[in-house]
């Protein structure tokens, strides 16, 4: 336990300086850095879902519960992965947008994050309705 404390303050760059000094020497130490991304996520007990947040549950009306409750909400002031591909379900047109490293939710966002939703249900939130891309069976036909 004690190795992979030490590891994880060696790696976090926001630990590089004695504790007196480290604002002063290095007062932005980790912002945009996606080096520890097992401390920057919500714990599991921490995590909402479509299905917990009343809003994103009326944004999402034609969703079943049980696919609510496969849409991840991120917490606020969480900061998001540069170069991962998030939506906000406030958006009406529920354009993907990439984070940034400088990129934290704000405190009235409904952000998901893409790398956390299957495929077919990411093809629905963003209003995809082909239904190869989110694995609808076509009426009247078989395989």
């Amino acid at each position: 336990m004690a190795d992979k404390l030490h590891d994880h303050l060696r790696d976090n760059p926001a630990h590089k300086h004695p504790e007196p000094y480290q604002h002063e020497m290095n007062p932005h130490a980790g912002e945009g850095g996606n080096f520890a991304k097992a401390g920057r996520h919500a714990g599991e007990d921490d995590r909402h879902t479509a299905y917990d947040v009343k809003e994103a549950h009326r944004l999402l009306k034609e969703f079943h519960d049980d696919e609510l409750k496969r849409i991840p909400i991120l917490p606020a002031d969480m900061r998001l992965d540069a170069g991962a591909t998030y939506i906000d379900l406030r958006d009406p047109a529920r354009r993907e947008f990439t984070g940034s490293a400088s990129t934290i939710v704000g405190p009235d966002s409904l952000i998901v994050p893409k790398s956390e939703v299957d495929y077919p249900l990411w093809n629905r939130l963003i209003g995809i309705t082909d239904p190869a891309r989110i694995d609808a069976a076509t009426p009247g036909t078989s395989d």
